[in-house]
């Protein structure tokens, strides 16, 4: 049997928190929507402080950070594969020493944004790149980790956070298959009992028609555990949507005002859009419900506006009823639609005015319709 077989309630509600700061996600939960500070805090603290409050004034329910230095990252060396080639980039012909350097968050402001956001209610948690990031934020008590899409390979880096036995959110744009299935084993293997997989495309931004959201149930499937959106698009809409699909988590990279910059400025939401996001999804999220036919509580109110047999032209008692002096019209209160071949050639039983409704107890049915009416009910 493989493991993903052996995965007991791996699609159960993971609980991320404590005490009294904690959020349950999860079917049948609203989902948890995860403001990315990334490097857009460009390196203020008073903007990255300021960040963290209009996210919780917007409804996040968690901000999170990216844990690493310049030398963590990478090389200090400025020519071939430290710099950017790629003429689209957003970054292109950056040293990617020098935008490593720009992005990071420094270490000393973690445990004062991670309070400032609990103190808010929010969660506060971070993407380690390196073994070191992840004593680090272990130092800090973070309630779970995040691994990037472009470290979900560096398998002694996922083996390393599991083996701090919280939950753990991994994303997985650009990955296979075989890829993501060796980064959950070893997860589940060193500890990871809590694992929840994030759809991503890794192009920023990300365009709608390469972002695939049917993608997500079948990585529910295939990996048994839940699965939520790391988006890169514009707007809030591919979010929103992705709630349709099964997504328990969202995650989309944030900025006060994309006009004033920011390293990731172009693909991230504003105040307003996250507010947006976060009233949208849990609007989703209550119109799933269930499979549901005939009507629910709240329509019975609205079944006496369908269309009923009325009477359109007076009939007196012992009047055999003609085509014409009847109608098919709203409400319902009168027979339905299907028995008007049923009670044309009937006799009145009453005189009936204009706008008396045609029931059986106003109708005698001739005999010769007397089939039509069992078939009909």
């Amino acid at each position: 049997m493989s493991l993903f077989n052996d995965m007991k309630n791996s699609k159960s509600t993971i609980r991320i928190g404590k005490d009294d700061l904690y959020f349950d996600i999860g079917e049948g939960h609203k989902p948890f929507i995860i403001a990315e500070l990334s490097g857009n805090h460009s390196q203020d603290f008073e903007l990255a402080k300021k960040m963290v409050v209009e996210a919780g004034k917007a409804g996040a329910h968690a901000i999170k950070l990216q844990t690493y230095t310049a030398g963590s990252m990478t090389l200090d060396v400025d020519a071939g594969d430290f710099v950017i080639q790629e003429k689209d980039s957003l970054w292109a012909g950056e040293k990617l020493f020098d935008l490593y350097a720009k992005a990071s968050t420094p270490y000393e402001w973690h445990g004062e944004l991670f309070a400032l956001a609990n103190k808010l209610g929010m969660l506060a948690f971070s993407s380690p790149f390196d073994e070191d990031a992840v004593d680090f934020l272990a130092s800090l008590d973070v309630p779970c980790y995040k691994i990037a899409s472009f470290e979900l390979t560096d398998i002694p880096l996922i083996r390393k956070v599991a083996q701090q036995g919280r939950p753990m959110i991994m994303s997985t744009g650009m990955a296979s298959v075989s890829e993501i299935e060796e980064a959950v084993k070893v997860a589940k293997t060193h500890g990871c009992k809590e694992l929840i997989l994030l759809k991503c495309t890794s192009t920023y931004p990300a365009l709608p028609e390469n972002t695939n959201l049917v993608t997500i149930p079948n990585m529910r499937t295939t990996f048994d555990v839940q699965v939520g959106l790391s988006d890169h698009t514009a707007g809030i809409g591919v979010s929103v949507a992705s709630v349709a699909f099964g997504a328990s988590v969202i995650e989309k990279h944030f900025v006060l005002s994309r006009d004033a910059g920011g390293v990731d400025a172009e693909f991230s939401m504003e105040p307003d859009e996250l507010k947006s996001l976060v009233a949208e999804t849990e609007r989703v999220h209550l119109a799933l419900g269930q499979v549901t036919y005939g009507g629910s509580k709240a329509e019975e109110k609205s079944k006496q506006y369908r269309r009923s047999i009325y009477v359109s032209q007076p009939i007196e008692k012992g009047q055999m009823i003609a085509r014409s002096d009847i109608k098919i019209v709203r409400p319902a209160h009168g027979l339905a639609p299907k028995h008007l071949d049923t009670v044309v050639g009937a006799i009145a039983r009453c005189d009936m005015p204009i706008g008396t409704p045609l029931t059986w107890r106003t109708i005698s049915v001739a005999s010769d319709n007397k089939n039509d009416l069992k078939n009909n009910g």
